[in-house]
């Protein structure tokens, strides 16, 4: 039992477990920003469309370019939040090396 706490104290298990409890809520925030402001402003910039109904007309078929749209948008906003939390409040200091 002993080597199995000291490998969750050594390799950072909880915090990563916290990191990925708060990734999620995270996201989530996100993409309710996203939807629900970002969507709607864009769309009307660019036709007045709902932003997730945004395609274009291939023959018979619709190309929906609007999702992948809102997918970046998050995933760009995601990366920004993690990237400025890490650096503004020096979370990566905490991460210690251990001696080899």
């Amino acid at each position: 039992m002993k080597g199995f706490i000291d490998f969750i104290r050594e390799q950072g298990v909880v915090g990563l477990a916290v990191g990925f409890i708060l990734g999620g809520a995270i996201s989530k925030v996100v993409s309710g920003l996203v939807n629900d402001i970002i969507n709607p402003l864009l769309g009307s910039l660019l036709g007045g469309a709902n932003l997730d109904q945004l395609a274009w007309q291939v023959g018979e078929n619709k190309v929906m370019f609007g999702s992948f749209v809102n997918t970046t948008i998050d995933f760009i906003i995601i990366a920004l939040v993690v990237y400025f939390g890490v650096k503004i409040l020096k979370l990566d200091r905490l991460d210690k090396k251990k001696d080899a």
